[in-house]
């Protein structure tokens, strides 16, 4: 379990973070990813944290709105979770920005995606199978492994190695075999190539023989976008370009938003 007092991070630049935020919105994302009411202790173990830190950390995002105790004595996310994702997308302009160029993509009959990351995991805020209306994609599939993800990878290859070790020490590495130096040289590929393209064995609504081609939206990247199917090989630069230039439509509107 991991001690509060002797945890003392710092980020690139060696300055000192505060352990009490990290561990807070560790809590709060630990909540927001479980489809039912978590208790202290579940939570403290899942979180590998003191469970009284935990509680204390709990009563104080119930006190904000960001949590809500059930009648049971577990807890939730609350209602000013909700707000805060409603408004950080209308903000951001995550969604709206991309919106207009994933529609686009619907055409060929592949499915389309758009994700960012968290640490190993990813969130599609857009994610439609072929034949899929692009207002029945949005917020589709949540939580997702990050290395069994095209988007994932592809978000992953930006980051630097020290960070990825630092991000997958003592975890799993799906898709992997929990293999980090594995999962470092399929990243080192990807930088290289200038795109993800894998295999995508967790996604069991696509035959047999289907592959996923991602890149990155965003100078440093803030979402990576994707299409997952049947793809020939002799296509597959045909795609990548396709996706580049839908990346960067995408990241023209959203500097036009925040001009």
């Amino acid at each position: 379990m991991k001690d509060e007092n002797s945890s003392r991070r710092r980020d690139s630049h060696g300055t000192q973070l505060n352990q009490s935020l990290i561990d807070g919105i560790s809590v709060l994302q630990a909540l927001s990813v479980n489809e039912k009411p978590c208790g202290v202790r579940e939570l403290a173990r899942y979180l590998e944290l003191d469970p009284n830190r935990v509680s204390r950390l709990l009563r104080t995002l119930a006190y904000l709105g960001m949590a809500r105790q059930t009648s049971d004595r577990k807890y939730t996310t609350g209602s000013s979770m909700h707000v805060l994702a409603a408004q950080s997308l209308f903000a951001s302009q995550a969604i709206t920005d991309a919106i207009g160029t994933l529609e686009s993509l619907l055409e060929f009959d592949l499915v389309v995606a758009y994700g960012v990351l968290w640490k190993d995991k990813v969130t599609y805020l857009f994610h439609a199978l072929p034949g899929m209306k692009a207002h029945e994609a949005l917020g589709r599939i949540g939580y997702y492994p990050a290395t069994a993800s095209g988007v994932g990878l592809s978000l992953l290859s930006a980051l630097d190695n020290e960070e990825i070790c630092s991000i997958y020490l003592n975890k799993e590495i799906p898709f992997f075999d929990n293999d980090l130096d594995k999962l470092l040289a399929k990243l080192k590929e990807i930088r290289e190539q200038g795109y993800a393209l894998v295999h995508t064995k967790y996604q069991t609504h696509i035959s047999n023989g289907s592959v996923t081609i991602a890149v990155n939206v965003g100078h440093p990247p803030y979402g990576g976008i994707a299409l997952s199917g049947k793809i020939d090989e002799q296509d597959t630069q045909r795609y990548v370009t396709l996706l580049k230039g839908k990346a960067q439509e995408v990241e023209l509107k959203n500097r036009k938003v925040s001009k």
